[in-house]
């Protein structure tokens, strides 16, 4: 019981210089070791989320082409049965295909 307020009396009696108290080089290499680090996760971050975003614009558009390929089919793209061709009414030019 008595150690504790001793040790707070030697503590309080000895002052120190702020100045002259520093980190030394242990404190700037830790501090410039998680700073890599940080950048490294940073840079890490931002590709995933550009891969994520690049992998979800390809999905959209193969959808999007997916609908289109049905609705080109639901559309009645009725060839004639004589040569294959679509018939002159569906062709988008207008031309004969005869």
């Amino acid at each position: 019981m008595l150690v504790v307020p001793a040790a707070a009396v030697l503590a309080g009696e000895e002052e120190f210089d702020p100045n002259s108290v520093t980190p030394g080089i242990w404190g700037f290499v830790v501090t410039f070791l998680l700073m890599v680090v940080v950048v490294l996760l940073i840079l890490d971050m931002v590709r995933r989320i550009r891969r994520t975003n690049y992998r979800a614009q390809v999905r959209e558009q193969l959808d999007a082409e997916a609908r289109d390929a049905e609705l080109g089919e639901a559309d009645g793209q009725a060839t004639d049965a004589a040569d294959g061709e679509p018939r002159d009414d569906e062709r988008p030019d207008g031309a004969s295909g005869r």
